[in-house]
């Protein structure tokens, strides 16, 4: 069939203009097929290559879109397009067919739209606000963590230790190939995630019927598939997006078309956003030099710039003097990759983690390993707990907990807010300061690293109130001791390397990671997941006359002398009196986040694809099931129509590899369980 006839035949189907017109028209139909439809898809909907066309179509004159076609978008990937000039208003005139029958008579002008949706459009949105997002419904998940002190509890008990058992598959999604390591947010039924391969889309959360599709234009067409970002935020009638081509993106959270854009520049967006008071505030990875490791606030309505806060100190910040031994201020690096902060709306504080100095050794930061002191402060801010005012970004307060890191041993975890008496008990506490009265009720930041250690002090002061080691107390921890006066963390020198080649076995190393942690308010507990991983370090030597140059060396050992049975599980810690009830889980880790819910359960998965509910008082398994991939991160509920639904995704992500292979974790295990990219929801049963 010549392309006179095809032509026609689309004629036929949409009765819109005649065969005389589509005669003309003809050389605009090899035209668009010549320079258009490779990219954009054969009827300018939108390709692998690049999105529609037919919106840019239908909002542009022929003078600006001519200019446009004629440019291209060098930015985002476009070329110009490359025909004669008298033969432009042939292309130009298909392309008003295109917009004016193919997107508005076959297809929703919203190209990205599922019209059979069982939702195809969100209706009645009710905006966001300061009030809503502080305090969340039961049915709704709007922070990484359901509420912004980070407790990752829901009031939702429909689901409980009674009926858990009959918890069956109500949907499930495949998603796109790429790295997933994200966080699903519910708002009054509609499900938005960000997709591996870093676009964004809207769900049913019901069905799971797509309502739209967000899909970024990367000029590197390695950025979207690289994204890391933990979650999104959401807030008025926006969705906010952190990219990983170092921009912020607001959507409108009906139809996810672009509101505004701002840049993030020289850092990697891995934490994810969060929104207080109005500024929508992120973090991530931070390379090269100083000025690219900050915390970022930009107006949730604008996206204007509002503060940023370097997170690597310079000598006239807190606390007034140097810390990092004179090292040159660009070349001062302390990230915050991890998961975003926290919120405490009664004292209006935010709280945010930071990550390890970089390089790993302070040998190799310093090139000495005595330029720094090994009790804190040394290296601020890093793995250090921060306490910032919202609006300016002024530092209120800091706290650091691991000094001089010298083993990557990351303390950039979530900070949970908790009230709780405190009553820390020696026989469980190693460090516990005298100077607070027992038996008060205290207001609490919690935290537990990646390094092990968990750590207690007081939200609006940061007064030290205790400290443990955590998941163990052993000889090789990384922490030596801490003054229970003031709160000083000093490191263990016994695991530092002080000269090139050194070998060391520190612990512990990723027992716990980006995966949060829950705390329930039923039984006053955090519930952490482990690994009894420690680290074997070799420090990087250089060539020499007699030797060759020896790169370094780092890799997951199980803790000394323990039972392979014992490596994983999951830690009940209670915040009263410290005590920690260890549930081993087996040789299987995990790079699950926990969920506590008031049906006294807690929910979690492993990288074998086991997804489980656990008895909340004494870590009984109640329910199991086996999914299509390793649990990643993800592990929410929430609920529409009165009816509960728990949400998990599975897929790859950085730690699962290593974690598999023993690169990461602490033995090889060489499962066989695919990526398996895919959203599981389950509820109960409708009663009949």
């Amino acid at each position: 069939m010549n392309v006179v006839a095809r032509l026609c035949g689309a004629v036929l189907v949409v009765s819109l203009i005649s065969c005389v017109h589509a005669q003309e028209a003809a050389s605009g139909v090899e035209l668009f097929n010549a320079t258009c439809s490779n990219c954009h898809g054969a009827n300018g909907q939108g390709g692998q290559l690049a999105p529609s066309l037919l919106k840019k179509v239908a909002s542009s004159d022929d003078a600006a879109l001519g200019a446009f076609l004629r440019t291209g978008n060098p930015v985002k990937g476009m070329p110009p397009a490359l025909v004669p000039d008298d033969q432009l208003p042939a292309l130009l005139s298909y392309l008003r067919f295109l917009a004016n029958t193919v997107a508005d008579s076959t297809f929703s002008t919203d190209d990205t739209r599922n019209q059979y949706a069982s939702m195809p459009v969100i209706k009645n949105f009710v905006p966001v606000t300061d009030k809503i997002l502080n305090n969340p419904s039961a049915n709704d998940w709007l922070w990484f963590s359901r509420t912004p002190d980070a407790q990752r509890f829901s009031p939702l008990d429909q689901i409980n230790r009674n009926n858990v058992r009959q918890l069956s598959l109500a949907w499930s999604r495949g998603l796109p190939a790429g790295i997933t390591e994200t966080i699903p947010t519910v708002y009054n039924g509609v499900l938005y995630l960000t997709l591996p391969g870093s676009n964004v889309a809207a769900f049913d959360a019901t069905t799971g019927d797509q309502i739209w599709e967000y899909r970024r234009e990367y000029v590197n067409k390695g950025a979207g598939g690289s994204g890391r970002s933990k979650t999104m935020a959401i807030y008025d009638d926006m969705i906010y997006f952190a990219a990983p081509d170092e921009t912020l993106v607001a959507l409108d959270a009906r139809t996810g078309a672009v509101r505004w854009e701002a840049p993030t520049p020289g850092r990697g967006n891995t934490s994810g956003a969060i929104v207080v008071k109005g500024k929508v505030l992120t973090g991530g990875t931070c390379n090269r030099k100083r000025e690219n490791c900050y915390i970022s606030a930009h107006d949730a309505h604008t996206g204007k710039l509002v503060w940023k806060f370097f997170t690597a100190q310079a000598p006239t910040e807190p606390p007034g003097y140097d810390t990092w031994g004179g090292e040159p201020l660009e070349k001062r690096l302390a990230s915050t990759w991890g998961l975003p902060g926290s919120y405490d709306l009664q004292n209006n504080i935010l709280y945010w983690s930071v990550a390890n100095p970089s390089p790993y050794t302070r040998l190799e930061r310093h090139g000495n390993p005595d330029a720094i002191s090994d009790t804190a402060p040394a290296d601020l801010y890093s793995n250090s707990t921060l306490a910032l005012d919202p609006d300016t970004g002024k530092l209120l307060w800091y706290y650091q907990q691991l000094p001089g890191d010298d083993w990557d041993a990351d303390m950039n975890e979530e900070r949970v807010l908790v009230r709780t008496p405190f009553n820390p008990d020696p026989r469980h506490v190693k460090w516990i300061n005298p100077d607070v009265p027992k038996g008060q009720v205290r207001d609490m930041v919690i935290s537990v690293g990646e390094g092990g250690g968990i750590f207690a002090l007081d939200k609006k002061t940061g007064q030290f109130l205790w400290a443990n080691p955590f998941p163990f107390d052993v000889p090789n921890f990384a922490i030596k001791d801490i003054d229970v006066h003031t709160g000083a963390t000093r490191i263990n020198r016994d695991v530092v390397a002080k000269h090139p080649g050194d070998h060391n076995i520190v612990c512990f190393f990723n027992t716990r990671s980006y995966w949060p942690t829950a705390y329930s308010p039923v039984t006053n507990s955090l519930y952490v997941p482990y690994i009894n991983n420690c680290l074997n370090m070799t420090a990087a030597r250089p060539a020499s006359e007699t030797m060759p140059a020896m790169p370094e060396s780092r890799i997951g050992s199980p803790l000394p002398g323990l039972d392979l049975d014992e490596l994983n599980g999951m830690a009940r810690i209670n915040m009263e009196t410290g005590e920690i009830t260890h549930w081993p889980n087996g040789r299987i880790p995990t790079n699950s986040a926990m969920l506590a819910t008031a049906g006294n359960l807690v929910f979690w998965g492993d990288i074998n694809r086991r997804y489980r509910a656990f008895d909340a008082d004494n870590g009984q398994v109640l329910w199991e099931t086996i999914l299509g991939g390793p649990v990643s991160t993800s592990n929410i509920t929430y609920a529409v129509n009165g009816k509960q639904y728990i949400a998990v995704i599975t897929g790859e992500n950085l730690a699962h590899p290593g974690l598999n292979t023993g690169t990461m974790g602490p033995i090889r295990l060489n499962l066989n369980n695919g990526s398996g990219n895919t959203i599981y929801v389950f509820a109960l049963p409708d009663k009949k």
